[in-house]
């Protein structure tokens, strides 16, 4: 009787790669297994260490107060905990920042995927790369330096000299290689099928690149720009000198603003006493930029897999 179709003759080379053990493929995938896990835990333990000062904090402050009044003063007589100037100042500089990074970005990524040679992009694109790593200290003092005074006589209305304008503008420039990177990157991704049939039907490098890489490749910019907000949003060195340490609630751009990020690194390096509620507000505004942070990045993935299934 014949041998069924599927099934493996002893002594083949299928059957030996079958029962020789594999230590290293096993060794592979326990390190693997390690990294998520320890992705894993270290989440858990950030929430870990956030939940019980949090908790502590609203056992003092009422947390109507805290969500809904425009007044943040901890150290002020008597002191106000409204968390809305912190929350507005973050808003509109990550916002600012947005305006600045995705254009230039995507502008950049179709460039190097659709435009430039292999040459070209294997050159330009590292170079983009740099700017992420450089210091964001540096950023900041740039910002401080260069495009204040910059802003300050150029724009039609008053800038102060810590202002949010300038600090989200920085911010836009800091996060363009995280919007450019991985957008080309899911560009690049596309089948080159897809160009061939658009210039097949006569379309023009730039129809293609807009009517049809795009499209294909938006969930992977989709993912891009979220991973840039949340970037945006979590900067610290660049809105604390650049943006002030002054927590108005206002919508002026012109003037001073503090964001959630800059009042922790101001906070946490004062001499505020361990265990008071001035203390515990470092980890109230810390659990809630981690909680924004984490419906962006939920958003990313929901949108992320709803695009992805339409263009596989």
């Amino acid at each position: 009787m014949a041998a069924p179709h599927n099934a493996t003759v002893p002594g083949t080379p299928q059957s030996l790669a079958r029962s020789r053990p594999r230590y290293g493929e096993q060794a592979i995938k326990a390190v693997l297994m390690l990294a998520a896990l320890l992705s894993v835990a270290t989440t858990i333990g950030i929430v870990v260490s956030l939940l019980e000062p949090t908790i502590a904090f609203f056992g003092e402050v009422s947390a109507v107060e805290f969500f809904t009044s425009t007044s943040w003063g901890p150290l002020f007589e008597p002191p106000h905990y409204g968390v809305l100037p912190l929350v507005s100042a973050t808003l509109i500089t990550t916002g600012i920042a947005i305006v600045v990074a995705v254009p230039l970005g995507l502008g950049a990524a179709i460039y190097l995927s659709e435009y430039a040679k292999p040459k070209v992009r294997k050159f330009f694109k590292p170079m983009l790369e740099v700017l992420a790593g450089i210091p964001t200290v540096v950023f900041g003092f740039f910002a401080l330096t260069f495009v204040t005074p910059l802003l300050r006589s150029v724009m039609p209305f008053e800038i102060e000299i810590f202002n949010a304008l300038c600090a989200g503008l920085v911010v836009g420039f800091m996060i363009i290689p995280i919007v450019a990177s991985l957008s080309e990157d899911a560009m690049a991704a596309v089948p080159n099928g897809l160009r061939e049939g658009s210039y097949a039907l006569g379309a023009s490098k730039m129809t293609t690149s807009l009517r049809v890489v795009l499209p294909a490749a938006f969930s992977g910019i989709v993912a891009a720009v979220i991973l840039a907000i949340s970037r945006g949003a979590g900067e610290t060195m660049i809105v604390y000198i650049a943006g002030g340490g002054q927590p108005n609630f206002t919508f002026d751009v012109g003037k001073a603003m503090q964001t959630m990020a800059a009042f922790i690194a101001a906070a946490g390096s004062g001499d505020v006493p361990v265990g008071t509620v001035d203390y515990h507000t470092i980890f109230a505004v810390g659990s809630l930029l981690f909680v924004m942070t984490f419906a962006m990045n939920y958003l990313s993935v929901r949108l992320v897999r709803r695009y992805r299934e339409v263009y596989e």
